[in-house]
């Protein structure tokens, strides 16, 4: 990887130079927002994997893609509004590429959207003051894509009447359903059919009350122009995105796991900052100074004055309420009790403990197995020797391993991703040494990346549980795992097709020189990967094994489902040894897939799988009572059949390790967490098949270890 990123900065370098003929002044922010779009568009054509050219089509595109983007349910812009937009169809790419970009067309969208939304703002208003009929036989259909933009006002606040029924009819029903059910119960309010309807409606109400008061009060233009780059940006793939200064913060914090600050997530109600959850083992719960449901009034940075955050957007609260390890902020909170108490408290480095990987031991019998969940393959980029994804996976192999651990499970359901190194450095866990991945740069030959370390840390049977929504990194390990057969795939028929690599310039490079301050990052695809075996995962991803069906079977959810994907396509391979220790891989694959045909479980998942999809597929619903009863309640007979779901259990036991244990003792929201996933897992039929296999693996590699023994 150092030839990629030597030529990042090449790049970077390079267009700091062409930018440090700029002026250093100071611009309004129109003109923070052309260098914005000048500093991207050089960036893409130069460093993305396979540019595209900017031309009509791809101005048709952008055109198309951000009206959908502002207006997906076509609910604020009318039939007129789009005919005035029309004009710049074909000229955004000129716009784009002048050498004083044109924002016109943003200008115009951003402000007619703002009128429109102020306009709605009290066309739902007027709609919720009055009562709807539910005895009046009308449907709605959602399919927005298909409909046209409404052509007057009058047209649009129908449109408006129609949805906010849809949204109320829902609260409706279920409010008369539980009258229904208290009729006989003195204690509980009777009240009439007009009670009922006007609370459905004050429900919803609240709802459109608190959306509109985010997007007309948080949203600022900064925000929606944001919008727009994106939509230029991911018009190269649905991986290049443009990230604004707090998005760089969240990805940051996403892919390591952690965060400087007081360890307390935020939320906005009405006007205020409230404290939503204390994170274990942060300052905020080390303290107990501040609990869930305080209000933050005011923010200050040690000794200085207060800042009053009530009213402020959430995202610029948090800013002033984090900072660098070792720092004191002081926090002016309104307690649930009404009292009024200023908080000191000094920050630390805090992790998000649902982003590391956790092991549970499992029992069969009398015999252990391990598992060991791995939400994402996390890496401090700045220190790869600090925490990271292979380093923890190492040491939980190592504890299971006292356990006297038969066989492991690597569970990547749902893992996105992330850091490249950390893949393979935990492949190497799992064989002697060789290539894992294969990368390509265009314009470049192959690099291959491989395990150089000869010893191997667990040299037993290894299953990879995966879904549709395993990706990337994931993909990277399962896919390598399959081609030197050390490992047996199991989950869904394929995972997610994310076959391309990232990486993330700091724009403040190039920027550098002018006043705006932070002007973000761009996470740019600049490479593709392939498989040991040569060929690419980008839209086909991996194929497991023993596939089995999830919620998620028929719903199109993939890279290939995307809007402009990188297409598929095969390298050489390279040279590697496949695992010679299991002595029947292909008849223990076998073995499960026929327990899997004919397992009542399965089925049924299969079955309810086809059923969502249905049910998502649907387009047209009754606004009149009556019908839309008939149709919840036919539903709710026919989903009856999955109750069985629930009922599942299998034979296994899960334990924590004793390190965790010892932890239990100290942390009660982290033993509690622990608690209920572990009774997830006993109803896991995913899990339970990956034992399954595991135990034959394990009596494959005994009888293999005989052979050997007998021929030494």
């Amino acid at each position: 990887m150092k030839r990629n990123y030597k030529y990042i900065l090449l790049v970077v370098a390079a267009a700091v130079a062409f930018w440090s003929f700029r002026p250093k002044t100071t611009f309004d922010n129109p003109e923070k927002d052309k260098l914005l779009i000048e500093i991207i568009t050089f960036v893409l054509e130069r460093g993305h994997y396979d540019p595209k050219e900017i031309d009509d089509n791809f101005s048709e595109n952008v055109y198309n893609d951000y009206l959908r983007t502002l207006d997906p349910q076509k609910r604020y812009f009318l039939a007129s509004d789009i005919a005035e937009f029309e004009p710049y169809k074909y000229i955004i790419d000129d716009h784009i590429k002048a050498e004083d970009p044109d924002i016109s067309f943003f200008n115009l969208t951003y402000n007619r959207l703002m009128k429109r939304m102020k306009e709605v703002d009290a066309v739902y208003k007027m709609v919720l003051d009055r009562p709807f009929d539910y005895t009046k036989d009308e449907t709605i259909n959602v399919d927005y894509e298909a409909q046209p933009y409404a052509e007057t006002r009058s047209e649009l606040a129908n449109k408006w009447r129609m949805q906010l029924k849809l949204s109320t009819i829902g609260a409706y029903y279920e409010k008369i359903r539980e009258l229904e059910k208290n009729k006989d119960n003195p204690d509980y309010e009777q009240k009439t059919l007009a009670e009922i309807e006007q609370e459905a409606r004050e429900s919803t109400r609240k709802s459109l009350d608190d959306n509109f008061n985010f997007i007309l009060n948080d949203l600022e233009r900064k925000d929606w122009f944001n919008m727009f780059v994106n939509t230029i940006v991911e018009e190269f793939d649905p991986h290049t995105f443009y990230m604004a200064p707090q998005d760089k913060d969240r990805f940051d914090m996403r892919i390591s796991g952690k965060f400087e600050g007081i360890g307390a997530r935020l939320q906005k109600r009405e006007n205020n900052i409230q404290v939503m959850e204390i994170i274990s083992g942060g300052p905020a719960w080390r303290g107990k100074d501040i609990e869930v449901g305080d209000v933050i009034l005011k923010v200050a940075q040690g000794e200085e004055e207060p800042v009053d955050v009530v009213g402020k957007r959430l995202d610029d609260a948090v800013a002033l309420i984090k900072g660098p390890k070792g720092s004191e902020v002081k926090l002016t909170l309104k307690r649930v009790d009404g009292s009024i108490e200023v908080v000191s408290i000094i920050r630390d480095v805090v992790e998000l403990e649902e982003s590391y990987a956790k092991t549970a031991l499992i029992k069969k019998g009398d015999r252990n197995f391990g598992l060991i969940n791995l939400p994402q393959f996390y890496v401090d980029f700045k220190d790869y020797k600090q925490r990271n994804a292979a380093s923890d996976v190492k040491k939980e192999i190592e504890r299971l391993k006292k356990q006297g651990m038969e066989g492991l499970v690597i569970d990547l359901r749902d893992n996105g991703g992330g850091s490249l190194q950390t893949v393979v450095d935990m492949a190497g866990l799992f064989i002697k040494e060789g290539p894992i991945v294969q990368v390509k740069t265009i314009g470049e030959r192959r690099e291959v990346l491989s395990d150089k370390d000869p010893s191997i840390l667990w040299d037993g049977p290894l299953v990879i549980l995966v879904n549709e929504l395993s990706a990337s990194a994931s993909e990277i390990l399962a896919a390598a795992m399959q081609d030197y057969k050390r490992a047996v795939v199991i989950g869904s028929k394929q995972t997610y097709g994310k076959g391309t690599v990232q990486n993330v310039y700091d724009l403040n490079q190039i920027a550098r020189g002018t006043s705006f301050g932070d002007v973000g990052a761009l996470k740019v695809t600049t490479q593709k990967f392939y498989r040991v075996d040569g060929g690419s995962t980008q839209l086909e991803g991996v194929k497991s094994d023993v596939v089995v069906p999830d919620r998620y079977a028929y719903i199109e959810i993939g890279e290939k489902d995307q809007d402009n994907p990188l297409p598929w396509d095969k390298i050489e391979p390279a040279k590697y040894q496949v695992w010679n220790n299991y002595l029947d891989l292909e008849n223990t694959v076998g073995n499960s897939q026929r327990r899997l045909q004919v397992n009542e479980q399965i089925k049924l998942i299969d079955e309810q799988a086809k059923w969502i999809k249905e049910q998502r597929d649907e387009n047209t619903f009754s606004l009149n009572y009556e019908a839309f009863k008939r149709d919840i309640e036919e539903d709710e007979e026919f989903s009856k059949r999955f109750d069985a779901l629930k009922d599942y259990k299998s034979d296994l036991s899960f334990s924590a390790l004793p390190y965790e244990l010892a932890q239990f003792k100290k942390d009660t929201i982290l033993k509690e967490k622990r608690t209920r996933w572990y009774e997830s897992l006993t109803k896991d039929v995913y899990v339970d098949e990956a034992v399954n296999v595991l135990q034959d693996l394990k009596s494959n590699f005994l009888k293999e270890q005989k052979v050997a023994n007998v021929k030494g």
